[in-house]
């Protein structure tokens, strides 16, 4: 916001540089004079003090862009004389005092119709508030899709009027004091003021006759339960838009929109990556070596997966089609068991497969292995 004292000053000359300076002039010209005027330098110079506060003040608005343009702005149109009233059949200077005088919203909108180009318009009815809730589903449900319903308390539109404020079989009316523009004009030192009508709140219209549920508001707090659609492959914390679910605007206006977040049980046996499921898959030593088939469960039907022969710990088999639908699989990662605890004849059958068994292949390692002698 443009400063009254702001007007009286000529920061261009203070720092000694042109209007169109660019903003590296400007601070090159600040820099000599601060290094020149900086009470450090002058101990008890109370005027080089000074001219330092004038010289950081015209700096901190000059190598402001904003403050910059408001502040070049309303000194052109002062110095045109763009602000002159006539008394007494003649002219007059100006008062930049008027400018900055209080209203009863705070500071005029002068500055705004200047800087802004246009006047302030009529108010319309506020969008009601988004508001947001939470729903738990099964991890099948967010993977899949599920229609479910939701019980909350909320603002919600008025049932006797319907949103509009109005009793039943009435209406809301023009506005008397503003005639329906939703502002009134204020004369304030020879200027005209535009702010919103205070009986209408900027709107334009009253309810007269106020619904006796909602007392004119067109909302209020109730229980609603409101069915919802999970699209299949929604994500832990992602929010659904339920559009104009949410609070009821004012007096018939657009309600506001509503937003579910998403909360996932966990499930036993399978994770989540993506649009791919993720499920483990115990085999025995036997089973990896020889080759098995193996019945493992989807979220739908079971399947049968082939475990090849010499099948390594960690391996991923694909099922295609048995993630999220449409779009991702099924994972099988193999975990081979070793057995902890051995009977008499599986150890003796063991140690006899070992006699016959082809050593593991740790040439790759020999080499970083001291050497033994032998």
């Amino acid at each position: 916001m443009v400063s009254q004292d702001w007007m009286e000053k000529d920061f261009y000359k203070v720092l000694g540089v042109d209007k169109g300076a660019s903003k590296s002039d400007i601070k090159k010209a600040y820099r000599a004079l601060a290094r020149d005027l900086h009470p450090d330098h002058n101990p008890g110079n109370e005027e080089a003090a000074e001219k330092f506060k004038s010289v950081s003040e015209a700096y901190t608005v000059l190598t402001d862009d904003e403050k910059r343009a408001e502040y070049d702005s309303m000194r052109d149109m002062l110095g045109a004389g763009a602000f002159r009233r006539a008394a007494g059949g003649g002219g007059m200077p100006f008062n930049v005092d008027d400018l900055f005088t209080r209203t009863e919203g705070g500071f005029s909108d002068l500055f705004g119709d200047i800087f802004g180009g246009a006047r302030r318009q009529r108010r319309a009815p506020q969008r009601g508030n988004d508001i947001e809730t939470a729903v738990t589903l099964d991890f099948a449900d967010t993977v899949k899709g599920t229609t479910t319903k939701l019980s909350l308390r909320s603002a919600g539109a008025c049932d006797t009027c319907h949103g509009s404020g109005a009793r039943p079989g009435t209406s809301s009316q023009t506005c008397g004091r503003c005639a329906g523009n939703g502002l009134i004009t204020r004369n304030q030192g020879g200027f005209s003021f535009a702010e919103p009508c205070p009986d209408c709140n900027g709107v334009g219209t009253v309810v007269i006759d106020k619904c006796p549920e909602c007392q004119g508001t067109g909302g209020v707090t109730k229980a609603r339960t409101i069915t919802v659609r999970i699209p299949a492959g929604v994500r832990e914390g992602q929010k659904i838009r339920l559009a104009g679910r949410g609070e009821p605007g004012q007096t018939g206006a657009p309600a506001g929109d509503l937003y579910v977040r998403i909360r996932s049980r966990a499930h036993e046996l399978f994770v989540r990556e993506g649009d791919n499921l993720i499920l483990d898959l115990p085999v025995s030593f036997v089973e990896a070596t020889l080759g098995a088939q193996v019945r493992v469960p989807t979220l739908d039907d079971p399947v049968t997966v082939r475990i090849s022969p010499g099948t390594p710990n960690g391996r991923t088999l694909r099922i295609k089609g048995r993630g999220v639908p449409g779009k991702g699989d099924l994972l099988v990662r193999v975990q081979v068991q070793v057995p902890t605890e051995l009977g008499d004849e599986a150890t003796e059958a063991l140690e006899k497969y070992a006699q016959l068994a082809p050593e593991a292949d740790r040439s790759k390692l020999d080499s970083y292995l001291p050497s033994t002698g032998k």
